[in-house]
């Protein structure tokens, strides 16, 4: 037998009847652990819930941070990019300025010494949460190659101001500007003959546009010819010194005479369909010493 047995008589008043009630003696205090238990369920359940409120609001702060993060990664991304982009110009113009200074005769055009991952594809490949560290160390890395290049850039810069301080009359009889406005219909190289249909080396750019169209001189310098001169048609060739000459052919008139001394962007003629010709453009030839070279070189505009 399990403890010992109690009873309560409850009477109803008025009524003259009464009940009884059985319990036994460990009864209440199983009422009694069940309180305490339902108590102490209630507070840490309460205790668990306002945890789990503070670690909501806490997830919730951190994925707009991470959102945020995202943004601005993914802008310094694209400013890295413009940065390399700019850069990438500074240089190519740098080149073109030793060329024309004959410092690096033998190098027109330098390739960026830049590397690193393409910056259209890090937005694209990077915007999971767990990969933005990675990110930001190859960013962190790109940024430091980036100021590498540009800290040799500059020495680079300062050599050819260096060498170009005294050199002004050099430079202002050095082509370096487009002599007319167009578009180039043939590149200066190999190409089919559009006469033979053979391969043909072309000594020049041809730069379409509309018969009538203004070509101005590229640089200083004096007219050695203007005339009929068989294929070129009616053409003229300035010599700017310095073992550099230019030509212009297929011109429907010229505005100069031989002999004269003219100035950069000077009027010398304009556009025609003269001589071996497809149609009005401007044949333009810059030669170095007799030898015909890329006009690209000498135009930095």
């Amino acid at each position: 037998m399990i403890g010992p047995k109690y009873e309560i008589i409850v009477f109803k008043e008025k009524q003259g009847c009464c009940r009884k009630f059985h319990i036994r003696s460990w009864t209440p205090a199983l009422i009694l652990l069940l309180v305490v238990g339902l108590l102490g369920s209630s507070i840490y359940f309460g205790t668990f819930f306002q945890k789990y409120q503070v670690m909501k609001d806490q997830l919730t702060n951190s994925q707009k941070t991470i959102k945020k993060q995202k943004v601005q990664l993914l802008s310094l991304s694209k400013k890295i990019d413009s940065l390399q982009k700019d850069l990438t110009k500074v240089k190519a113009l740098d080149s073109k300025l030793r060329v024309m200074a004959n410092l690096d005769s033998g190098q027109p055009f330098l390739s960026p010494s830049l590397g690193g991952p393409e910056m259209e594809n890090i937005s694209e490949a990077f915007l999971s949460s767990h990969r933005q560290e990675l990110l930001a160390r190859k960013m962190h890395n790109f940024l430091d190659e980036l100021s590498t290049d540009a800290k040799l850039e500059q020495m680079r810069q300062k050599e050819l101001l260096d060498h170009l301080k005294d050199k002004k009359q050099i430079l202002a009889s050095t082509p370096s500007i487009w002599p007319t406005q167009g578009w180039i219909s043939s590149d200066f190289g190999y190409r089919i003959s559009p006469f033979t249909g053979r391969r043909e080396f072309h000594k020049g750019l041809d730069i379409s546009g509309p018969t009538g169209t203004p070509i101005y001189a590229p640089a200083d310098g004096q007219v050695v010819f203007s005339g009929k001169d068989g294929g070129y048609g009616i053409c003229v060739v300035l010599d700017h010194g310095h073992g550099l000459k230019t030509r212009y052919g297929h011109l429907s008139r010229y505005n100069i005479e031989p002999g004269q001394e003219v100035e950069r962007g000077q009027l010398l003629g304009h556009i025609g369909n003269t001589g071996r010709s497809t149609g009005p453009h401007l044949h333009y030839e810059v030669r170095n010493n007799g030898v015909p070279v890329n006009p690209m070189r000498y135009i930095l505009n």
